[in-house]
């Protein structure tokens, strides 16, 4: 009896292998009615419409690739129908009228359903203040609140990025209905066995299967929340004067009349900027003033002292020597008798 379980297990988790090994790709039951393009039911016919939808997905090789129904009539929102699609996106922006803008953001993530997973303000040195925000936005309203964006703020500079990750997302699912029939069948021996030998390795074999598909499930809701919900980065700053993209003047007297009204503008505004700078940071100018005043009035004393130690070293030197040439220059000689 005990021979025979231990053989009948063995063979169980051998096919349950080859089971998981072929069905990589095919979706499983629930694969195959998810995407109809990644899980054909026809197993030869499985590589060839794989490529195709993949070549529909990303436009390889369109010319090429024959028409069919989704091709002929329903463009891009129908070759994308079952596809797992991640919207991604990054913008620069500035405004005028900071409050305002910030204001109409929050609101409008709120009024397309969406959620800010991060917020933050701050300010730069001038007084200007910042902005950055990670929005999640539905993925179907994904275009419009880019567009709006740039109708409430000014946008510099704009990515976008959408990541098809069907391939692992039905891999993944695949691989959770596998383990989930493995489960099903592990508790219906476990529920035959008699000796403890047989229940501890049936229970271990159960419990690492319980983990897996807790991992499998943890990544297809991560997935599902991506797919789900775009995310898009903004940064947003206030400036005096919005950035503007002119096209080069025809003549040269109006290159020149530009670059001289640029010119005064741009020294307008250093001068605006200096004296904010200073109105900022005043108190450190002064302590700084007085440091200098400081060190300079310690060395003027210093060397108005070195000055006068020299001084009254060489007037000593002088009546040194003075004495020197007054006195006899011979022991010898003489002297006159009065």
């Amino acid at each position: 009896m005990k021979r025979g379980l231990a053989l009948f297990l063995a063979a169980l988790l051998t096919a349950l292998a080859l089971t998981a090994c072929g069905g990589g790709y095919s979706g499983g039951d629930k694969g195959g009615a998810v995407g109809e393009d990644f899980a054909p039911s026809s197993p030869s016919a499985a590589p060839a419409d794989y490529n195709r939808a993949e070549s529909q997905v990303w436009g390889f090789d369109a010319e090429e690739a024959p028409a069919g129904p989704e091709e002929a009539g329903g463009g891009e929102e129908s070759r994308l129908a079952n596809a797992k699609m991640v919207y991604t996106a990054s913008a620069e922006a500035e405004t005028q009228d900071f409050d305002a803008c910030t204001a109409a953001l929050e609101g409008l993530v709120e009024e397309l359903g969406g959620y800010l997973e991060y917020a933050s303000r701050g300010s730069y040195g001038d007084g200007s203040r910042n902005a950055s925000y990670t929005v999640r936005i539905p993925s179907a309203r994904f275009k419009e609140f880019l567009a709006s964006v740039g109708e409430i703020s000014h946008i510099i500079s704009q990515d976008q990025n959408a990541d098809n990750i069907s391939e692992m997302y039905y891999d993944i699912e695949s691989r959770l209905t596998t383990q989930r029939t493995k489960l099903e069948r592990l508790q219906a021996l476990l529920a035959k066995a008699e000796l403890m030998e047989d229940i501890i390795t049936l229970e271990s074999a159960i419990s690492e299967t319980e983990l897996e598909i807790e991992q499998l499930t943890g990544s297809l809701r991560r997935y599902d929340s991506l797919v789900d919900y775009a995310t898009i980065e903004i940064r947003l700053r206030e400036v005096l004067r919005l950035s503007t993209v002119e096209e080069a003047p025809p003549t040269f007297a109006s290159r020149l009349g530009n670059a001289f009204t640029e010119g005064l503008r741009s020294f307008g505004d250093f001068l605006q900027g200096l004296a904010i700078f200073v109105a900022y940071n005043w108190i450190w100018m002064l302590l700084l003033a007085l440091i200098v005043l400081l060190v300079v009035g310690l060395s003027r004393r210093s060397q108005a002292r070195r000055a006068e130690t020299f001084r009254q070293a060489r007037e000593q030197a002088g009546g040194f020597f003075n004495r020197k040439k007054d006195g006899p220059k011979n022991p010898d000689d003489k002297q006159p008798k009065d």
